[in-house]
C-alpha cells in the first residue's frame, strides 16, 4: 500500500495563504522524497503557481541553511550512479546537466571519479553480460556488448577495447579448459 502525504490545512490555499510558507511546504515535501538540485525544486515551484520572486528567496534560503546544496547532489549522484549503475563519465555528466547542475559543479563532481574505477566498471558489466552472448557468433558478441557499453556512456574506443580484451579473456580461458595438465587440473595458459 502506498503512503500518501497528509493532507495541506484547509487554509493552505486561498487568498489568506502565505506565498511563502505555500513554497517551503512544497519543498520540504520534494525533498523528504530524495534529494534535489535548485533547478528540480524551481521547476516544481513553479508548476505549483508560486511567484518567481517568492521561489528565489524560498530557493535562496534552503541553500544558506544546506538544504538545497547541487554541489553536494552532484558528488552524491556521482559516486551513487558510477558505482551502483556502471555509468561512464559522459552519461552522469548528461544526468546532471539534465537535473540543471551547472557545468563547472559537474566537473567538480566528475574529479572524483578514477578512469581506473571507469574502466573496471566497464569491465564488470561486460563481465555479466560475456554468459549472454556466449556461443554467438563474435561479430554479434562484439555488437552487443559494445552496445550495452554505449548504453552507459562508454566511448567507442574504450568500449571496442575492453570488448575485444574480454572476449579474448573468455576464449583462452575457453581453449584452456579442453587440456589438462599432468595432475588433471586444466591448464591455464600463461600461469
Amino acid at each position: 500500500m502506498a503512503r500518501r502525504a497528509p493532507e495541506p490545512p484547509a487554509d493552505f490555499e486561498g487568498p489568506q495563504a502565505d506565498p511563502e510558507q505555500v513554497a517551503r511546504t512544497i519543498l520540504l515535501r520534494r525533498l523528504e522524497v530524495a534529494p534535489r538540485t535548485r533547478s528540480q525544486l524551481a521547476a516544481t515551484l513553479a508548476q505549483r503557481g508560486v511567484p518567481e520572486d517568492v521561489a528565489t528567496r524560498v530557493l535562496d534560503r534552503f541553500e544558506e541553511v544546506g538544504l538545497v546544496d547541487d554541489a553536494t547532489f552532484a558528488r552524491l549522484w556521482v559516486q551513487s550512479r558510477q558505482a551502483g549503475r556502471g555509468l561512464s563519465s559522459a552519461a552522469l555528466r548528461q544526468e546532471l546537466r539534465r537535473r540543471g547542475v551547472v557545468d563547472a559543479l559537474i566537473d567538480e563532481a566528475l574529479a572524483q571519479v578514477d578512469p581506473e574505477d571507469e574502466l573496471a566498471a566497464a569491465r564488470a558489466l561486460v563481465a555479466r553480460r560475456l554468459p549472454s552472448v556466449a556461443g554467438l557468433p563474435r561479430a554479434t558478441q562484439v555488437r552487443r556488448l559494445t552496445g550495452a557499453l554505449a548504453r552507459k556512456g562508454y566511448g567507442a574506443g574504450l568500449a571496442f577495447g575492453v570488448v575485444r580484451e574480454m572476449l579474448d579473456d573468455a576464449d583462452q580461458e575457453q581453449d584452456g579448459l579442453g587440456e589438462l595438465d599432468g595432475d588433471g587440473a586444466p591448464h591455464r595458459w600463461g600461469t
